[in-house]
């Protein structure tokens, strides 16, 4: 038998491995969704749109993946930040519904204005979207008070200064993903202005990267004694200027899609240093992943399900991309 703490191992990375995923992929659409609302030009809210529609549907299977793979390998934890987080999931869902409506019906309005009213329906959707993930998470990493396996706080702790700011560097990193996208797929003066937008979100998001890192390791003394250890900030700080260096030299590149590549690698960093951070929490401050886990056959169970549902969804995503590859040209 695999010991078992190998295998809640195993299900904490195959958690944190779909929860990645569905920022990368799903926050890249949420940014386009932003932009898209921000820009006047009809004929670029049509081009920007066709980039994302064949795709967009498939890429939050993995928030599914996450969400259930977190009820089913840690019970406890969904138990304890579920009451916490009622208030924001709802209206994170009826965003992801607002968004999806926009974004599959525009081309059925009427009239230009009432495509442009739907349009600000989607900027709304994706921003509120974007911004309450971002306060989830925030929310977890300053900890969720809970005693014997239950809820125990006001209901109000999303709503502190952290978890907001949290939902700031969303908001942001998302458009940020989303214009270089937009770089990658579009062409002229749209991809231009793109161009410019990645490199001034890039900018914005990094320095509020940045100030995050350190607001979280003042929170505890782990994550001071984690993020403050030279092994993880000289490392993380290279890799960082690796990335922005190929960030900005992906411009000068026949590769459009470098910028984007180089983007997603510092959410991945981000993301890294958190769990970093954070191991062996899932919830801070004190329920830890053994804590939280569920029976070791359940766990056998749902990664057995996991090794089967992962690729699939990798190699649907990948085809996916392959087969609406290439630029997007919408005709006058």
């Amino acid at each position: 038998m695999i010991d078992t703490d190998w295998i809640t191992l195993l299900c904490a990375a195959a958690l944190a491995f779909s929860v990645m995923n569905y920022v990368l992929l799903d926050g890249t659409d949420l940014g386009v969704g932003m932009l898209m609302g921000l820009t006047r030009s009809s004929h670029d809210r049509r081009a920007m749109a066709v980039t994302i529609l064949p795709i967009w549907d498939a890429n939050e299977t993995w928030l599914v993946l996450g969400g259930g793979g977190l009820l089913a390998l840690f019970p406890l934890a969904y138990a304890v930040l579920l009451p916490a987080l009622y208030l924001p999931f709802i209206l994170m869902f009826l965003a992801l519904i607002l968004r999806a409506v926009a974004l599959e019906f525009r081309d059925y309005a009427p009239s230009e204005k009432t495509k442009r009213m739907v349009d600000g329906v989607l900027l709304v959707g994706s921003l509120a979207t974007g911004a309450i993930q971002g306060v989830v998470l925030g929310t977890l990493v300053q900890g969720v008070p809970h005693a014997n396996g239950q809820y125990s706080g006001n209901g109000a702790e999303w709503l502190t200064p952290f978890p907001l700011f949290c939902g700031l560097v969303l908001v942001s990193g998302y458009a940020w993903l989303g214009a270089s996208w937009l770089y990658w797929r579009t062409v002229d003066d749209l991809q231009n202005r793109c161009a410019r937008q990645a490199k001034v979100l890039a900018l914005v998001t990094v320095g509020l990267l940045l100030v995050l890192v350190l607001w979280t390791a003042l929170l505890q003394g782990q994550y001071w004694q984690r993020l403050t250890d030279a092994r993880v900030w000289l490392p993380s700080t290279a890799l960082l200027i690796a990335l922005l260096a190929f960030f900005l030299l992906g411009f000068r590149s026949r590769f459009h899609a470098l910028p984007l590549f180089a983007a997603l690698g510092v959410f991945i960093l981000a993301f890294a240093l958190m769990l970093t951070a954070l191991f062996p929490l899932i919830v801070p401050p004190d329920l830890t992943l053994q804590a939280a886990t569920s029976s070791p056959k359940s766990q056998v169970f749902m990664l057995i399900g996991f090794a089967v549902l992962i690729p699939l969804t990798l190699v649907y995503n990948t085809y996916g991309f392959k087969v609406f590859s290439g630029k997007v040209r919408i005709g006058e």
